[in-house]
C-alpha cells in the first residue's frame, strides 16, 4: 500500500551541494516553518522556537561561527552553500533535548514534501551559548534561556542526491504474543 508520508520519509536525504543563488520562496519557507509548529512537544508546552534565516549577512555570520566551532577557517561553509536555514532552539527545560529534534525532523520532512532539499547541521548549542548569539536573540525580541538544537540548511541541490543505504537487518526487534 502506498502512503505519501511514508514515501516522503523514505525519499528524504541530506543534501550537501546547495545552489547558493536559488532561494526557496517565502511562501514555501513559511509552509515549512509552520509545519514545524505542529511537531509534538512534551505536555503540549510548545517550548521550541524556529528562526527562519534568509538574511545573507546573518546566515554568513552563523556559518563563520559554526565553522570556528568545528576548528575550520572562515572560508569553510558548514551549510554547504545553502542560501537559508531554520534554526531550532528550545526553552531550557527537562525535555528540551526531546522536543527540539522532533521539530528538526518535521522541518526536514516538510521541506522534502515541498521539493526543497535539506541537511541537519549541528553546533547550534555551542553557538547559542555565546554572548554574541544570546544578544542576537535579544535583538530579535526573544527573551529567555534557549538551547540551540540544530540548523536545517535549506535550498535546492546542484547534484544528484545519493541513493539510500540499505537498511540493516537488525534494525527492528518485534516483541509480540505468540
Amino acid at each position: 500500500m502506498s502512503n505519501q508520508v511514508i514515501e516522503t520519509i523514505q525519499h528524504r536525504r541530506s543534501c550537501r551541494t546547495f545552489d547558493p543563488d536559488r532561494m526557496p520562496s517565502d511562501e514555501i519557507l513559511r509552509q515549512i516553518a509552520e509545519a514545524g509548529t505542529w511537531a509534538p512537544t512534551s505536555m503540549g508546552m510548545q517550548n521550541p522556537i524556529i528562526l527562519v534565516v534568509t538574511n545573507k549577512t546573518l546566515r554568513d555570520r552563523i556559518a563563520r561561527a559554526n565553522a570556528s566551532i568545528m576548528g575550520k577557517g572562515e572560508d569553510f561553509d558548514p551549510f554547504y552553500g545553502a542560501p537559508c536555514m531554520m534554526v531550532v532552539l528550545v526553552k531550557e527545560s527537562p525535555n528540551a533535548a526531546y522536543d527540539g529534534p522532533i521539530v528538526m525532523q518535521t522541518l526536514m520532512l516538510a521541506a522534502e514534501s515541498l521539493g526543497v532539499n535539506s541537511c541537519w547541521i549541528h553546533r547550534a548549542k555551542e553557538e547559542f551559548e555565546t554572548d554574541e548569539f544570546k544578544q542576537i536573540l535579544r535583538d530579535l525580541g526573544i527573551e529567555g534561556n534557549y538551547i540551540g538544537i540544530g540548523h536545517v540548511a535549506l535550498g535546492y541541490t546542484t547534484a544528484p542526491i545519493p541513493a539510500p543505504k540499505p537498511r540493516k537487518e537488525d534494525y527492528i526487534y518485534w516483541v509480540k504474543d505468540k
